[in-house]
Formats: C-alpha cells, sequence, structure tokens
C-alpha cells in the first residue's frame, strides 16, 4: 500500500514539473516572441490595434485541451461508488470575478497594443518592465505582500529608468511619427504595465477568496474565463471601430 502511494507521489511530482516546464517555455517564447510580431504587424503597414488587442488572448481555446485531459484523468482515478467529478468546478461568484477580471485584461491589452504600434519594441519592453513596480505596490495593497530590499531596489530602479526614458521621448521615435503620437504610445505603455500591476495581485485575491480548493483544473477555468472575457471585449472594440469593413 506505502509502495502504491509512493509511486502515485512521485507521478504527481513529475507531472507538476513538466507543467512548470512547459508553462515557463510558453511563457517565454510569448514574451519574447509576441511584441515582435506585434511590432513588425505594424512596421508592415498594419493600422488595427483592435486586431492585435484581440489576437493577444484569442487563443484561450487551446486550453480546452489541458481541461479536457485534466477531466478524465480525474475520473479515471475517482474512487469507485463516488458521483463523478463535475465538468464546470467553477461556482457563480467566482466565474463572475474572473469574467469581471478578464474585462480588465482585454482593457490592457489594448493599451499595449496601441503602445506598441508607437513605439519600437526596445522602449515598450523596457516601459513594461516597470510593472514589477506596478504589481509590488498593489499586492501590497490588496493582498498585504511584504516589500524586501530586493522589491523595493527593483521598483527604484524600474522607475528611474522609465524617468530617463520620458526625458528623451523623441531620441528614437520611429520616422514619420510625430512627438504627439509617440508621447500618446509612451503614456499608453505606462498606463498598460500598470494596469497589468494592477491585475496580477487581484487575480491572486481572487485565489485567496474563492471558497473552492484551489486545483489546477480550477486554475486553469479561470484563466480560460478570463481570456475569453478579454477577447470578448477586444472584439466589441472591433465591432464598434468598424474592423471588419
Amino acid at each position: 500500500m506505502a509502495e502504491g502511494r509512493s509511486e502515485e507521489d512521485k507521478d504527481d511530482r513529475t507531472m507538476k514539473r513538466l507543467l512548470l516546464t512547459t508553462n515557463c517555455l510558453l511563457l517565454t517564447i510569448g514574451t519574447s516572441g509576441g511584441p515582435l510580431v506585434m511590432r513588425l504587424y505594424f512596421l508592415h503597414g498594419g493600422h488595427r490595434v483592435w486586431l492585435s488587442s484581440f489576437l493577444e488572448t484569442a487563443g484561450f481555446p487551446l486550453m480546452l485541451l489541458p481541461l479536457a485531459v485534466s477531466y478524465f484523468r480525474r475520473r479515471r482515478t475517482a474512487a469507485a461508488g463516488t458521483s463523478k467529478p463535475k465538468l464546470i468546478s467553477m461556482k457563480p461568484p467566482l466565474l463572475a470575478a474572473s469574467a469581471f477580471v478578464g474585462i480588465f485584461t482585454g482593457l490592457d491589452d489594448y493599451l499595449y497594443a496601441y503602445g506598441v504600434a508607437r513605439l519600437p519594441v526596445s522602449t515598450s519592453a523596457l516601459i513594461i518592465a516597470t510593472q514589477l513596480g506596478f504589481t509590488a505596490f498593489f499586492a501590497f495593497l490588496l493582498v498585504r505582500q511584504k516589500f524586501t530590499a530586493y522589491s523595493i531596489n527593483a521598483v527604484v530602479m524600474l522607475t528611474v529608468g522609465a524617468g530617463v526614458l520620458a526625458l528623451h521621448t523623441s531620441g528614437d521615435r520611429p520616422p514619420g511619427e510625430s512627438v504627439k503620437e509617440y508621447v500618446m504610445g509612451f503614456v499608453m505603455t505606462v498606463i498598460a504595465a500598470a494596469l497589468y500591476g494592477f491585475v496580477l495581485p487581484l487575480i491572486e485575491l481572487v485565489y485567496q477568496k474563492i471558497k473552492q480548493p484551489l486545483t489546477y483544473s480550477l486554475v486553469m477555468e479561470i484563466q480560460f474565463v478570463m481570456c475569453f472575457s478579454a477577447t470578448l471585449f477586444c472584439l466589441l472594440g472591433m465591432i464598434i471601430n468598424n474592423d471588419f469593413k
């Protein structure tokens, strides 16, 4: 019996490592490649900001695959005589909270896409890096995250870096772009960094407030609803902006 439990724990640790490695790999590819592809679109004549923001979360249906795998795995490992696991484990309050956070995410997608359309990738990436400072600040307010010497140092350095960029707002301005457009892109990117810095602790707050066991399946469902809401928000923006004509 003990040997069987040990093998099961070993399989769980292996699965967790595999999921963590996969997540880090996808995050690395998306974080580095996403801004480059988006900027390439605008450099070659693209001008649909709402479309670009829509594409940032439009891949959410891919999450149905790990959700399906997780569901069938729970069904297979369910004890005999017990009821089958629910297909959707989210309760209505958690569903509403996830959709609410998703709307903020969609707005952040638009602000970020607007900034990338106006700024070089190097500049927008440096500004977005200030997100760490905003995250630390809002984490302290929302979830009482304690500051350390390292987090304070990061906040100061990133804020100073953004200030230096602000003093040279026309030094790396793309050819043919007015100062006003460049400054608007700069401001929108800063707001995007601040908003995303608010969204991350807000998600952590949701995790703390839910009255359900926090499982892999539940986290994936939360992410699915968030991305669906963000994509729907951007889709409505595309419709209002006549992007389908």
